[in-house]
């Protein structure tokens, strides 16, 4: 049975004067059906107001079909899984599609709350970075993430530490101002009490007061500035790594130990999280700072920081245990010095 497609066509070419054998042809009709339209008067009245039926298409097959169930159960026990681990997480059990499909599959059955409204200001490269702590909970005990992003590139640096302080800080920006090769002009916090930043000022001057930070500020050659009240316009670039580092990295993982949570997530960072495809600057962290900002950065100091309040970091005082010595003699000389003591 023709469609109501072929007559519309048919129609079309007939005023156009084609012949009826080339349209039967052309069509791949019937010379006797074209007649019987004609005759009948199925041609001449309006086509456009029949009907259009389809026909479901059966459901065609995919790869992620046999692994819903694997994503089903990992939403459910840790909805904000990001897609990426998803897709690493059924590679694993045999899954051999491509990362599209997850991610679309992820996105329709994941409900989304509502995007809180953002208002993003973007900095010159090599100028600012913010930073913020964020708390884990692991078997062994809670832990501090110290979550370091250049502004700009977006380039992230982490590392976990036993306490949120004044150690864990300096000592980790020192770290992280060694990784990235150089110290950004300005760094921006959120109210640490670790940093103990405040703002105070009617003329939007930044003051800290922790004179120790302020010291340890002034060694590094950076200014010191706490996010704005404001929070739109301010704080997204650090805490949207946060919720990264928490869906991306650590949910849904098992760590036995410290040396293996920072031996993942130096692998999480060099391997997804500064070469990924950023979705707000639309580039790879590591190439947008290796290309523009890198250089622009200011030069490392010349010594470590040395701290007036914080005593050094000793290790732990070994004692030695005292070895005595052992004279292993035959029995037949005990005999003899017991007969002559006799």
């Amino acid at each position: 049975m023709h469609g109501r497609e072929k007559r519309v066509l048919l129609r079309e070419y007939l005023d156009q004067g084609w012949n009826k054998a080339a349209l039967a042809q052309k069509l791949g009709i019937s010379r006797r059906t074209i007649y019987h339209w004609i005759a009948t008067g199925q041609l001449d009245r309006d086509l456009d107001q029949d009907s259009v039926r389809y026909q479901q298409r059966p459901m065609v097959p995919r790869k992620i079909d046999e692994y819903r169930w694997i994503i089903h159960t990992r939403l459910d026990e840790y909805p904000a899984l990001s897609a990426v681990r998803i897709h690493e997480e059924i590679r694993s059990a045999g899954y051999d599609g491509g990362y599209t499909q997850v991610r679309e599959y992820v996105k329709a059955v994941r409900p989304r709350a509502a995007p809180e409204p953002m208002v993003r200001f973007e900095t010159p490269p090599g100028h600012q970075a913010q930073v913020d702590f964020a708390h884990f909970r692991l078997p062994w005990g809670r832990r501090w993430a110290l979550v370091f992003v250049l502004s700009y590139s977006r380039l992230l640096w982490v590392r976990f530490f036993p306490r949120q302080d004044m150690r864990a800080l300096t000592s980790g920006l020192e770290q992280a101002f060694g990784a990235i090769g150089g110290v950004p002009k300005e760094i921006l916090f959120d109210q640490m009490r670790a940093v103990a930043v405040a703002d105070r000022r009617q003329d939007g001057g930044p003051l800290v007061e922790n004179a120790e930070f302020v010291r340890f500020a002034n060694h590094w050659g950076f200014r010191a500035r706490l996010c704005r009240p404001y929070r739109a316009k301010t704080k997204g670039k650090v805490e949207r790594p946060i919720r990264y580092l928490r869906e991306s990295f650590f949910y849904g993982r098992r760590f036995v130990s410290d040396a293996d949570l920072d031996a993942e997530l130096m692998r999480w960072l060099d391997a997804t999280a500064n070469v990924r495809t950023h979705r707000t600057t639309g580039q790879k962290p590591i190439e947008r700072f290796q290309r523009d900002e890198k250089a622009l950065l200011s030069p490392l100091a010349a010594t470590p920081y040395r701290s007036l309040v914080l005593p050094p970091e000793r290790e732990a005082a070994r004692t030695p245990i005292p070895t005595i010595e052992v004279q292993r003699r035959p029995l037949k000389v005990y005999g003899q010095l017991v007969g002559e003591r006799a």
